[in-house]
């Protein structure tokens, strides 16, 4: 390590005075003119974990669903997965260091984490569309060559896309070809496996709207459309050339205010998605004749999923364990459903990305999605290993079939992070192979009337959890708070729990009428208010 060079090159990236940041489950994320400092030092951290283990990581430059004014930075481990925990708090230490301790945060890194700095290092880049992030970019390449390590540029990609480039690279390609063209050829040539044995006809089946929040899936859909046959008529709004990014539209609008997104001309029954701002959520909606909306959420896409992927394990007839990993926020009804009518095992898990994919891990097909719409199926080494055997070897011929068709599913679906477009593909073969209308899909189960609220308080820190999130432990009496009024209500529960980044705690409630719902809420934010120190006036109904 050159201190020289590193003293110089930090000087070009000066850390403004006084600003703290911490690195969560969605990375850094902030105003975009205050992150300079924290990407090129990204940078060098990219290059100690890759020494650390010796392999390539990721470096994404978005803020995903936030304004087109933030951005954000985060690291991608060599499966395409997340940052290991332990590393979250070096990035943290990392980015708020004072410019002269940088050198000396630095080596400390490197020898509680074993780093070998004389080790080659590989960083593989990615941005969003965001105005800011081709120069963030750079000063993510500067903090690179500062530590002597190799980048690759892949410039404008989804967010999921460089996490499939990452886990390519890291499996010496047996995942797939770490190009952009690699990606798109596995994808559609597994799409077009599966739609070819729909016997699924009539024009409306085939169209589909997509809202791609003025972001990166717009390009990368357009970039993929040849690879699609004639028969998928995918038609792309907000594209991003007259609007601002995830401006009243996009996944995140679209699921919290329960409406449609602008730019987006829908009839009723028509089929319409809606991608957040870098690709890698996605939920489904419609208005029905009586000009009514339906949400369709993560909720529903793990369902629909589930009920396909258990219909092809029961006919290959290997004993292999499925489960759908949810979190508290996930609708009741939904997990009525999956585990009553679908008897599936439903597990429950902290909020966070990061906890439902570590939880999916333990099942030979692990389920899991958010309910805002972000999630993927994991399928064990050993399923998969015996999935393509059957396929090869199985002399019946319709649990050879069964096997093709989860072969094409685990190769049609990222399973390295959710992402928007590889959902959509998933999601677009099982309503064309299953002959379901996306109002037929909706009737499923009815999502439970429920409402989202969130109180100030002076620190959220006085709120601990447990039970995954669903019960209080501190302050005392909430608990107990809670239970009494949730017994006033049908079909009621609810939870409340710390934001990860504001002091505000979040309230979640539902019950068998909106009206029962936002009562329910409403009487929890006040016991929230008075017993965990809220700020400012009472909440209001």
């Amino acid at each position: 390590m050159d201190p020289e060079a590193l003293r110089k090159y930090s000087a070009l990236h000066p850390k403004p005075a006084g600003l703290t940041l911490h690195y969560g489950t969605a990375g850094f994320r902030t105003r975009a003119e205050q992150l300079d400092h924290v990407v090129f030092r990204m940078g060098l951290l990219a290059v100690l974990r890759s020494r650390a283990v010796a392999a390539t990581i990721g470096i994404m430059v978005t803020a995903s669903h936030n304004p087109e004014e933030d951005n954000g930075v985060k690291l991608v481990d060599p499966l395409g997965e997340m940052l290991h925990p332990s590393w979250e708090e070096y990035a943290t230490q990392l980015a708020n260091a004072e410019e002269q301790e940088l050198q000396k945060v630095i080596t400390e890194i490197c020898q509680k984490a074993a780093v070998n700095l004389h080790k080659d290092a590989s960083v593989f880049i990615g941005r969003d569309t965001r105005p800011s992030s081709k120069k963030l970019s750079q000063s993510v390449i500067d903090g690179i060559q500062v530590l002597g390590g190799q980048y690759h540029d892949y410039g404008l990609v989804t967010t999921p896309q460089l996490h499939y480039m990452v886990c390519c690279q890291n499996t010496q390609g047996q995942y797939g070809k770490a190009t952009l063209e690699g990606y798109y050829e596995k994808l559609s040539k597994a799409f077009m496996e599966l739609i070819k044995q729909s016997h699924c006809s009539g024009e409306s089946q085939k169209h589909l709207k997509i809202d791609c929040a003025n972001g990166i899936g717009a390009l990368k859909l357009s970039e993929m459309k040849p690879y699609f046959p004639q028969e998928v008529l995918i038609h792309i709004y907000n594209d991003g050339t007259k609007e601002k990014l995830n401006h009243l539209c996009g996944a995140d609008f679209v699921k919290v205010h329960q409406k449609p997104p602008g730019g987006l001309d829908m009839k009723p029954n028509e089929r319409c998605c809606s991608f957040d701002g870098d690709a890698d959520r996605i939920v489904y909606y419609y208005k029905d004749t009586a000009g009514h909306f339906h949400l369709i959420d993560g909720d529903k896409i793990a369902t629909l999923i589930s009920i396909f992927l258990k219909e092809l394990l029961a006919k290959v007839q290997e004993n292999f364990e499925m489960a759908v990993v949810q979190t508290a926020y996930a609708n009741g009804n939904s997990t009525r459903y999956l585990q009553e009518t679908l008897k599936v095992p439903v597990h429950c898990v902290k909020t966070g990305v990061k906890h439902l994919h570590h939880k999916a891990q333990e099942f030979d097909v692990g389920v899991y999605f958010e309910a805002n719409g972000h999630g993927t199926v994991l399928f064990s080494k050993a399923a998969e290993t015996k999935i393509r055997q059957l396929v090869k070897e199985e002399k019946d011929d319709e649990k050879r079939a069964a096997a093709k068709m989860l072969e094409n599913m685990i190769d049609l679906i990222n399973q390295t992070v959710g992402d928007a477009v590889s959902d959509m593909l998933v999601i677009e073969a099982i309503l064309a192979l299953k002959g379901l209308t996306v109002q037929q899909w909706d009737a499923l189960y009815t999502d439970l009337p429920n409402r989202l609220l969130k109180v100030q308080v002076a620190d959220r820190r006085v709120i601990d959890t447990t039970d995954a999130e669903r019960r209080a432990l501190t302050p005392p009496g909430l608990q107990e708070k809670i239970d009494a009024l949730v017994k006033k209500y049908r079909l009621s529960r609810a939870f409340v729990r710390p934001s990860g980044t504001e002091d505000v705690v979040r309230i979640y409630a539902e019950a068998d009428t909106q009206e029962n719902a936002d009562a329910l809420a409403h009487e929890v934010s006040l016991a929230v208010f008075h017993l965990a120190g809220g700020k400012g006036a009472p909440p209001q109904p």
